[in-house]
């Protein structure tokens, strides 16, 4: 079984609120992860989704509660494959390119024109020793490149840009 993880906890300081609050975005994250055993990370706000709801209590520690809490509540999966809330441009057809043939060993990062971003895809091998290494705010990138991911070209379905800060804000 593969899960979706959609990170969705923060508060978005920089962004002005809750992305998880931005009209859309937490549809469009867990449309994109449509077929998969799809969770949602929450902290700073809780709405109601479709799909399964995790509290990560200590959300206000940085990325890695929100991947801690999401990893350990799918720690029975083969793979997941993690989104963050807040990118508009995230599509089931990203995910499914990322995702396919996932497995146990599979450790494989969408990537825009060359540069590393979402969705990824972590096989269950990899949870306990990703889970050791979460600390901050700091999420699976170190971990990422110190074991090889894989990048998977997805420029030709979107731009993959997360949106940090509010337009004109």
């Amino acid at each position: 079984m593969i899960a979706g993880l959609v990170l969705a906890a923060g508060a978005g300081s920089r962004y002005g609120q809750p992305k998880v609050l931005v009209p859309g975005w937490l549809d469009n994250a867990v449309a994109a992860l449509d077929g998969l055993d799809t969770h949602v990370v929450m902290g700073a706000a809780v709405v109601p989704t479709t799909a399964h709801t995790i509290v990560a209590d200590d959300w206000a520690s940085g990325m890695s509660a929100s991947l801690r809490a999401g990893l350990l509540a799918v720690r029975n999966a083969d793979a997941v494959v993690i989104v963050p809330v807040d990118v508009p441009t995230l599509s089931a057809a990203m995910v499914a390119r990322v995702a396919f043939q996932a497995g146990r060993m599979t450790l494989r990062q969408a990537a825009f024109g060359g540069r590393p971003g979402h969705p990824v895809v972590i096989g269950a091998d990899h949870f306990v020793p990703l889970l050791a290494t979460l600390h901050g705010d700091t999420g699976a990138r170190p971990y990422l490149r110190a074991h090889g991911v894989e990048l998977v070209e997805c420029g030709d379905l979107g731009s993959g840009d997360d949106e940090d800060v509010r337009p004109n804000g």
